[in-house]
């Protein structure tokens, strides 16, 4: 396998859409809301008016690339931690891990890390130049969250606490952080789309270690898969998939957010397959196909959402 190919299988490109997607939502949301015209933003012929609300295209660029570096990264500490603890085995039914597997070396993989991590670090600098401090919290906050995730001497991801995690950083702070950095300001609907997003992204972490449960329960890896059982992480993954679009269908028909997020709700029947796919499979393609799909899934919701925002 070639160098290239193994740093690719390192990022695992079909989970960056996890960094993607509250990006997407925050832009959206700044788009439909009022800010003052600026360099930086989409006016019209007056002056004083910016047909993007508070859209700015810089913050929005820095943090996408901010916030797929910081995924790059914690996915290859992931793989570098696993791989030392023992829990990426041959018996695992996933992608295949390239410490564990030997395409490349440990110390190649953290300068990789480091790599990335200063990519972050500029798109960071440069959105607290814009937005402030605020970005520099969230950003020294994940990155503790990120190295205390599966390093360390007690790393709360073999723990059951992995799930919360996911929730917290990649959902809310994401969301309402990528809507922050335009205007410095988090409205309500930000933290409230943050709900449905933070979920499905947490079911991206779920369908992985009900895939793993088996290898990872060997391995003394305690997920909250681990913990709960089999039947009862399949429960979590559909309340978490479902609880995603009452929760959209809720703050949509109540206003509470843009009225077109309701847009996501179209969505709904692409979770089908995948929720029965969780239930009726133990090992194997199939789960690799779920959790491939349930990316996808939090992919089509995410654009849907953004769409549904800017639109008001």
């Amino acid at each position: 396998m070639s160098t290239a190919r193994s740093w690719w299988i390192a990022a695992r490109p079909h989970t960056l859409w996890a960094a993607v997607v509250p990006v997407l939502v925050g832009g959206g949301l700044a788009w439909s809301d009022e800010g003052p015209c600026s360099p930086n933003a989409w006016c019209g012929f007056d002056a004083g008016t910016n047909i993007a609300g508070a859209f700015h295209w810089d913050a929005f660029l820095a943090a996408l690339i901010g916030a797929v570096a910081i995924q790059v990264a914690a996915n290859f500490v992931n793989d570098i931690f696993d791989a030392g603890k023992g829990a990426d085995t041959e018996d695992r039914i996933g992608p295949t891990r390239v410490v564990a597997s030997g395409l490349l070396p440990e110390r190649t993989v953290w300068a990789g890390t480091f790599v990335v991590l200063t990519v972050a670090l500029a798109a960071g600098v440069y959105l607290i130049a814009i937005a402030g401090w605020v970005v520099a919290a969230i950003g020294i906050a994940s990155l503790v969250a990120m190295l205390g995730y599966v390093g360390g001497p007690k790393p709360y991801g073999y723990f059951g606490l992995g799930e919360a995690f996911v929730f917290v950083f990649f959902g809310v702070v994401a969301t309402v952080g990528a809507r922050y950095v335009h205007d410095m300001t988090a409205p309500v609907d930000a933290w409230l789309l943050a709900i449905p997003v933070g979920f499905l992204v947490t079911a991206i972490l779920v369908a992985n270690n009900v895939r793993d449960i088996d290898t990872d329960e060997a391995a003394g890896k305690n997920t909250l898969a681990v913990y709960l059982g089999r039947e009862r992480t399949q429960a979590l993954f559909a309340a978490l998939i479902w609880g995603a679009f009452t929760s959209i269908l809720v703050f949509g028909v109540f206003r509470w957010t843009p009225r077109w997020t309701l847009l996501a709700l179209l969505a709904a029947p692409v979770a089908l397959p995948i929720v029965r796919i969780i239930y009726q499979e133990t090992q194997g393609p199939p789960l690799i196909r779920a959790l491939k799909g349930v990316a996808r899934l939090q992919l089509l919701v995410g654009v849907l959402l953004a769409v549904g925002s800017a639109l008001g």
